[in-house]
């Protein structure tokens, strides 16, 4: 389905379902060098069980077109603007690694039109090493091997995830060369990797959120480690939000190494 945002075209994938505002709607956001495919099997399943699902492409990412966010405050702005263009008053944020960034600056700006809030894959602060931020810009392609050694716990996933025997790997790199490559203007690797080191508004917004929250978090997640959410998860407790923690024993892209835990997870927090 194609929205126009903020004056532009913006792809959100409804897991093969037409889109119903009537009914209650989750936002799937993607990482840096993702889009929306990355959420493939939990979009497609919410959408066969009463959700409306809109996975989106970031503006200047794959099928959306628009400046891509320089920041996760312009990002956030953005969420907000889909909402609007979607005509929806009240959902879900899901968000993984940047886009968790992107969901609780969000989550935290829209109060209570966010029902419940999902972060995973989130550290706070989340800042990238000086070598990969460099070599996202000078050297891509190095940086996208980097990451994704550094993101996988296992080369082949359960059968659920993709199909049987997928390579998680060489899957990854191709997704992310293939969203590198859709945009010859800008950079989206280096600038979205920019715009997660750069946030320094994550505490005051957990503070800030009206809904529960999810961690789903990584333990062998190299990217971003347990006791990096530690802050956020310590903060939220202390203001008094209902939080669940879940950890999975996989690294940075649970969607792929745990689809079915990653699922279950999120459905069973959405229930409540």
């Amino acid at each position: 389905m194609y929205l126009t945002v903020n004056g532009s075209s913006t792809y959100c994938y409804t897991g093969g379902k037409p889109f119903d505002p009537a009914q209650p709607t989750v936002v799937f956001i993607h990482g840096a060098l993702n889009d929306h495919s990355v959420w493939i099997l939990q979009s497609r399943s919410l959408a066969h069980h009463g959700w409306n699902v809109l996975a989106v492409d970031l503006p200047g990412h794959c099928r959306s077109e628009g400046e891509p966010p320089a920041t996760v405050e312009e990002a956030a702005d953005f969420i907000a603007a889909l909402l609007e263009a979607a005509g929806v008053a009240r959902a879900a944020l899901v968000g993984h690694s940047w886009g968790s960034l992107i969901a609780l600056e969000a989550a935290c700006r829209l109060k209570e039109r966010v029902s419940h809030l999902v972060l995973v894959g989130i550290a706070y602060p989340m800042k990238v090493s000086a070598a990969l931020l460099d070599a996202s810009l000078s050297q891509p392609m190095k940086a996208l091997e980097m990451i994704n050694v550094f993101s996988r716990s296992t080369l082949a996933p359960p059968p659920s995830a993709l199909g049987p025997g997928t390579w998680v790997y060489g899957a990854s790199m191709a997704l992310g060369r293939r969203v590198l490559a859709s945009n010859p203007r800008v950079n989206v690797f280096h600038r979205g990797f920019k715009a997660c080191d750069s946030y320094a508004n994550g505490e005051a917004a957990i503070a800030g959120i009206a809904c529960p929250v999810l961690f789903l978090l990584g333990a062998q997640d190299q990217m971003t480690p347990l006791k990096a959410a530690q802050s956020l998860i310590t903060k939220a407790r202390e203001t008094g939000k209902t939080v669940k923690v879940v950890s999975l024993p996989v690294g940075h892209h649970q969607m792929t190494e745990t689809p079915d835990a990653t699922l279950f997870a999120i459905r069973d927090f959405l229930k409540t």
